[in-house]
């Protein structure tokens, strides 16, 4: 198999991780992780991203507690209440929603958390265009190692609160929080929709065709 290969599918199975096991990741794995991330592309090359690593108990927990209120009085009731995603079946969409609760349960026991930042920037629109293909470099690296792992937002619902039980300095501004483990399930195929319902050709509606 070629290194394009290899790289085409790791992207087709990095599925995201939320069940994940509460064993400890070893500082030389999370060390790759990081690196891949800081090879991403940047705004100007100026590298303002600032990448914490929780492993602190009690830390994870004052977060968590933000995360699963989050869930719990948001998210979880409007995703139930509507349809399932594209592409999927109500049978599958369900069992993901499980597996979004349990994380959301679940939080604070994901051995290594990693939260991307962004240092003396206030957010705009284009912000996260210098901070999210970080993201995914770790993502990918994390797939690569056989690490499970997901990008979540929702504690951003909460983010004063949050930011603050991290220790987030004033400027300082959180994009993400990547939990990070050994998956409990396993890596497969991710599933999405046809490129023919996503892609246009020039013109807005316009079907693409290859």
């Amino acid at each position: 198999m070629t290194q394009e290969h290899d790289l085409f599918e790791i992207m087709r199975t990095t599925r995201s991780m939320r069940r994940l096991k509460a064993d400890p990741v070893p500082a030389a794995l999370i060390r790759q992780v990081l690196e891949a991330g800081t090879m991403a592309a940047n705004g100007g090359n100026m590298q303002n991203w600032r990448f914490l690593v929780i492993r602190d108990p009690a830390i994870k927990a004052a977060v968590a507690a933000y995360y699963r209120r989050g869930w719990h009085e948001g998210v979880g009731p409007r995703y139930r209440a509507g349809g399932p995603a594209p592409g999927t079946t109500p049978e599958r969409f369900g069992r993901m929603l499980d597996a979004a609760e349990y994380l959301a349960d679940h939080f604070h026991e994901a051995p290594v958390w990693i939260v991307p930042c962004v240092a003396g920037a206030k957010p705009t629109r284009t912000t996260g265009a210098s901070i999210y293909p970080a993201v995914q470099n770790m993502l990918l690296a994390a797939r690569a190692l056989g690490l499970g792992a997901t990008l979540t937002t929702l504690y951003l619902a909460h983010e004063r609160e949050a930011e603050a039980a991290m220790g987030l300095p004033e400027g300082v501004h959180s994009y993400a929080i990547i939990p990070i483990g050994y998956p409990m399930g396993k890596f497969g195929p991710v599933k999405r929709t046809a490129l023919s319902d996503v892609v246009y050709d020039d013109r807005w509606g316009k079907a693409w065709t290859d």
